[in-house]
């Protein structure tokens, strides 16, 4: 009898799954985007995250607990080092998980998990975005709208 399923188990004992997940991380935290399964994304982001909001106190208790995880010191240098300085100002949600379609041997959905801070395209695309203009959607010109006209097109005349 299935109580309360807390977690996703993915099919795997548990120190295969601690190992997987563990593996999983530091290869996340080495190059910033990994492509896997939706189900091991997701188990990996609830693996991930609270290791990133301890890897901001940049304390040797912060750097021990986090180490009882990964046992990586270059993993742990690098989370600490650059990976905390990125996510300083956040308050959450660290990684992202974007779909890329289904995997063609096995029809398992595949996506890639990704550090937010790290993704340059879409940093750029947020940043050059311009902001929405606003429209006029029929109606009538307002008085002082026409006099701005007015007065913007007068001294363009008189100038000639």
């Amino acid at each position: 009898m299935k109580h309360i399923k807390s977690f996703n188990h993915l099919s795997r004992k548990a120190s295969h799954r601690k190992s997987m997940l563990a593996n999983m991380a530091i290869s996340l935290i080495k190059h910033k985007r990994i492509t896997t399964t939706v189900a091991k994304a997701k188990a990996l982001r609830m693996y991930v995250e609270p290791l990133l909001t301890k890897a901001k106190d940049d304390s040797t208790n912060s750097r021990r607990v986090v180490f009882s995880y990964l046992q990586n010191k270059e993993a742990i240098t690098e989370m600490f080092r650059e990976v905390s300085q990125k996510i300083a100002n956040r308050n959450g949600g660290y990684t992202r998980i974007i779909k890329t379609g289904i995997r063609q041997g096995d029809a398992a959905e595949m996506c890639f998990i990704e550090l937010v801070d790290y993704n340059e395209a879409m940093l750029k695309n947020n940043a050059a975005a311009p902001a929405k203009k606003a429209t006029r959607r029929g109606g009538k010109k307002k008085a002082t709208d026409a006099a701005v006209v007015e007065e913007t097109a007068a001294p363009a005349e008189s100038a000639e």
